[in-house]
């Protein structure tokens, strides 16, 4: 898919104040280019149609190789609304086009994280957000990262107050000794565990998603994404 035709809607560092480790670097270069959005994509008016059907959205998103202050590049993190008559939210499925993304995931209630832990992942790597679970992306390499992602169209607003409001998620990516990650814990939660990681590709198996195969091949396949719209009928334990 060719972005260069496309206009992004663009994330500058002035819109990530209220979640940055150091928030004043938002004052030094407020148009400083942090990453891009493209939305509702599809390569043609057949997918486009196939998509509107089965309630589907695909979008890519490019991070930056930049560094804010001491921290790594990174999304400013979201969380999606529950699923009618159900506690899931939401589930997403990703897939690393270019580069490399440190996918950071908690699940917390108002100031207390009940869980929360990192995947690192490399090109053509799959990661599943599980219901419950609120995300952001990090770039932590010296080049630009792209991601793909399936989400339902079921809702049309992300939610990011929350996070805004606790000045980030519940750990920064620091920049330590060598490019090497310094996990520095946000002391706006109440609780929050010690971080933990995980492998990518998992549950892909479960889903019957192939690996190492572009997501977006399976707009010809969309009940292997039926999860992303009915959460309730999986077993996430």
């Amino acid at each position: 898919m060719d972005l260069k035709t496309l206009q992004p809607e663009i994330r500058h560092l002035k819109d990530m104040a209220e979640v940055l480790y150091d928030s004043s670097l938002a004052q030094t270069k407020p148009d400083l280019e942090l990453y891009q959005m493209y939305r509702d994509l599809a390569e043609n008016e057949s997918d486009r149609q196939k998509m509107v059907k089965q309630e589907l959205r695909y979008d890519i998103t490019v991070l930056n190789p930049v560094i804010l202050g001491e921290e790594f590049n990174k999304t400013a993190g979201h969380d999606h609304p529950l699923a009618p008559n159900t506690d899931m939210t939401y589930p997403e499925l990703y897939q690393v086009l270019k580069g490399q993304v440190i996918f950071l995931l908690q699940d917390s209630v108002d100031d207390k994280i009940q869980d929360i832990y990192t995947i690192e992942v490399q090109q053509d790597d799959i990661v599943i957000i599980p219901p419950n679970y609120e995300h952001i992306m990090i770039n932590a390499s010296e080049q630009k990262a792209e991601t793909a992602n399936w989400i339902t169209s079921r809702f049309s607003e992300n939610i990011y107050e929350s996070f805004r409001i606790k000045h980030g998620f519940g750990y920064y990516a620091l920049k330590g000794q060598t490019n090497q990650i310094n996990w520095v814990k946000n002391e706006h939660y109440l609780k929050t565990p010690q971080l933990k990681s995980k492998r990518p590709n998992i549950r892909v198996d479960e889903f019957k998603i192939p690996k190492q195969k572009p997501i977006y091949q399976l707009i010809n396949h969309s009940a292997k994404l039926n999860f992303l719209k009915r959460p309730q009928d999986y077993d996430w334990s």
